[in-house]
């Protein structure tokens, strides 16, 4: 099932204690309701996950706890997520984003042509930040939201397939072993008039035979 592979994946209270990164918000957070696993719950973490991932700030794992928080999410799912953008993958999708932003605004980019695989780096990000903020800030809400509302969805459809082929399945399999019994006569039930054949599945009444005694002998004249 979906919650059983997703609890394997997702971390759990411990982990995430010994990390620290919900520090801030005290003990109670991991005696919350905010851990348990549904549809709903699944389907927004992904979402809230995979939006602030691209936000270009720190403290990316508190900020998703706070949405989780506030949207009533699984919230270890949705501090797991943000890792999609990591030291290795951060680059490339905040070029991207600073490329679709520059884009849809109609900003050319500071970086020389021929040099944005060496020249952008989280280290020029934020020695640039003040000169590229506005196209980077637009890409990367764009590109949080789409890769939200997707993740959304195919957990949600996902979910959604696999409970109804598992409950399908399981009719299924009562079908098959339950026997298939006939109709059965209820006793003192109404009997089949005289002549008539009796329905399918029933066995006729016994009927009773009146005993017979023997004949008197006359007495002698």
């Amino acid at each position: 099932m979906v919650k059983k592979r997703l609890r394997k994946v997702i971390p759990n209270a411990s982990d995430l204690r010994r990390s620290g990164a919900l520090k801030p918000f005290g003990e109670w957070i991991y005696a919350s309701n905010y851990w348990h696993l549904n549809r709903y719950s699944a389907s927004m973490a992904f979402f809230v996950g995979l939006f602030v991932a691209f936000l270009p700030i720190p403290g990316q794992m508190l900020v998703a706890a706070l949405l989780a928080i506030r949207l009533r999410c699984n919230l270890p799912l949705s501090v797991a997520l943000v890792w999609v953008s990591n030291p290795l993958t951060a680059p490339p999708l905040f070029y991207l984003a600073y490329r679709l932003g520059g884009l849809l605004i109609d900003r050319p980019l500071t970086i020389p042509p021929g040099t944005e695989e060496t020249a952008f780096d989280l280290y020029w990000l934020f020695a640039k930040i003040g000169t590229v903020w506005p196209p980077l800030l637009l890409g990367c809400l764009l590109l949080g939201l789409f890769a939200g509302s997707v993740g959304y969805f195919v957990i949600s459809n996902i979910w959604r397939w696999r409970v109804g082929r598992d409950w399908r399945r399981r009719q299924h399999s009562r079908t098959a072993t339950t026997p298939a019994a006939g109709p059965r006569r209820v006793q003192g039930g109404p009997r089949a008039a005289p002549g008539t054949v009796p329905p399918s599945g029933t066995e006729p009444a016994p009927q009773r035979i009146p005993a017979q005694h023997p004949e008197r002998a006359d007495p002698p004249e």
